[in-house]
C-alpha cells in the first residue's frame, strides 16, 4: 500500500473537523475488554485513539472488567472460578483477588499504557470517592453488587483537570463491603451519571445481529422501541441479552447514545467519533428520532 501524501493526510484532517467540534467538551465512555484488552496490538490502537480524542478536547472516561485475568489468577492461586447465569460466584477469597487484579494489575496497566502514548490518566476504582455504591444482587452469587447510587464527582474533578479517568468496576457498601460489578453495568450506571454523549461498548461481535450467524445482518441503527422488540421476539439471544439492557440502562438514565461495536476491528473507536461511517450498532432513545 502506497504511503499517504501530505495533501491527503491533510484533507482527512479537514474532514474529521465538523466531528471534532461536535464532541469538543463532551464526554465519551467506553467500556473496555474482551479481545481488544488481550491483544497487544489493539490495546495499543485503542490507547492511541483515546489520547488523540483528548488531546483534540473530548473528554474520554474509560471503564474496564477483567474477567479473564480474575479467572487465570485464580486459577494460579488454586480457586476454581464458579458461574451462575454468567455471573462469578464472588465468596470472599475471591472478591480479595477480583480487587487485586482488576483495582491493582489491570487498573495501573492501563493509566501506564495510557501514559506511554502520551496522554496524562489517573485510575479510580469504584471503591474511590463512593464512586460507585452497591449492594448485594443476590445471595447465592456472595459478593457481586448490583449498583445502587453514582457518584460521578470524582470522574469530572479528573475531566476538569485533563486527565483520562481508568475506572475499575468495583463497588462498595456503607459497611465497607466490596463488591464485583459487572463491567457493562458499572459502565452504563457511570454513563448516565456523567450525562455522556456516548457509551461505546466494545466487543468480539460486529454488534447486534439479526441472524447471529451472520455478520452481513448487523443492525446499524436500533432505537429503544425496536430493541425492545427484538428482545421480546428473542432476536437477541445469548450474552448479547445483557448488554443490550445495559445499553437501555444508560439510555434511561440520561445517555445520548450507546455504541456497541466490535473491538477487534482497528481504530473502531476514530471510526465512530471522527468519521459518518461509524462502526457496530448505534442504540438511541426514540423521541431522538
Amino acid at each position: 500500500m502506497d504511503a499517504i501524501t501530505n495533501a491527503e493526510r491533510a484533507e482527512v484532517l479537514v474532514q474529521a473537523l465538523p466531528y471534532i467540534r461536535k464532541y469538543f467538551g463532551k464526554i465519551i465512555v467506553i467500556k473496555y475488554g474482551g479481545n481488544a484488552m488481550v491483544s497487544e496490538e489493539l490495546r495499543r490502537q485503542v490507547m492511541e485513539d483515546m489520547v488523540l480524542l483528548r488531546m483534540v478536547g473530548v473528554r474520554v472516561v474509560l471503564v474496564h472488567g477483567g474477567g479473564p485475568e480474575i479467572t487465570e489468577t485464580m486459577k494460579k492461586l488454586g480457586k476454581e472460578s464458579v458461574f451462575i447465569d454468567g455471573l462469578r460466584v464472588t465468596d470472599q477469597e475471591t472478591v480479595d483477588i477480583v480487587q487485586m487484579v482488576l483495582a491493582g494489575k489491570i487498573n495501573k496497566t492501563l493509566v501506564n499504557l495510557l501514559q506511554v502514548h502520551g496522554g496524562r490518566a489517573i485510575g479510580l476504582s469504584g471503591m474511590d470517592g463512593g464512586l460507585i455504591r452497591a449492594e448485594m444482587k443476590d445471595e447465592r452469587l456472595g459478593f457481586v453488587g448490583a449498583v445502587t447510587k453514582v457518584n460521578p464527582t470524582p470522574i469530572l474533578d479528573l475531566l476538569e483537570k485533563g486527565y483520562i479517568p481508568v475506572v475499575s468496576t468495583l463497588g462498595c457498601d456503607k459497611k465497607g463491603n466490596v463488591y464485583n460489578v459487572n463491567g457493562d453495568t458499572a459502565a452504563a450506571y457511570i454513563a448516565g451519571a456523567l450525562g455522556a454523549e456516548r457509551l461505546i461498548m466494545m466487543t468480539d461481535i460486529d454488534g447486534v445481529l439479526k441472524d447471529r450467524e451472520d455478520p452481513s445482518t448487523l443492525i446499524s441503527r436500533l432505537s429503544v422501541s425496536e430493541a425492545e422488540s427484538l428482545l421480546e421476539e428473542g432476536v437477541i439471544t445469548g450474552g448479547m441479552i445483557p448488554k443490550i439492557q445495559c445499553c437501555l440502562t444508560a439510555i434511561a438514565h440520561g445517555v445520548r447514545k450507546v455504541i456497541i461495536m466490535d473491538g477487534r476491528v482497528s481504530h473502531s473507536i476514530l471510526m465512530e467519533i471522527l468519521t459518518n461511517q461509524g462502526a457496530g450498532t448505534m442504540m438511541y432513545h426514540d423521541a431522538q428520532e
